[in-house]
């Protein structure tokens, strides 16, 4: 069976542990090479690996290999797109309480 995820959804996936989020703060300064990005993480080579595949298929991380180097670079989109669902979102909460708030307050009136 093959999983359909949604871009959005792979974005909040990868953003939800906290190692994946100190790799793109890394990121967030430049690029960087996998063994300088992962040298102050206490996990291993592999595990990080495994968390930059997760960071690519969210397309939060791009990598480059140059001879037996890989350069890995943040890509913000995803997270411009995420942001903009989240304010959509906040905006309807909050329109939402607002009539709920106006609607309550009619009741105590009465």
């Amino acid at each position: 069976m093959v999983e359909h995820v949604a871009p959005l959804d792979r974005t909040l996936l990868a953003l939800a542990d906290p190692t994946r989020r100190r790799i793109l703060a890394r990121l967030s300064r430049g690029e960087a090479r996998v063994t300088e990005v992962a040298a102050p993480l206490p996990i291993s080579l592999n595990a990080v690996s495994k968390h930059i595949r997760i960071l690519e298929r969210a397309r939060l991380v791009r990598r480059d290999v140059r001879g037996r180097e890989h350069y890995l670079t943040l890509d913000p989109r995803p997270l411009d797109r995420a942001s903009r669902w989240i304010d959509t979102q906040r905006a309807q909460w909050t329109q939402r309480l607002q009539a709920l708030d106006d609607i309550l307050q009619q009741e105590d009136r009465r």
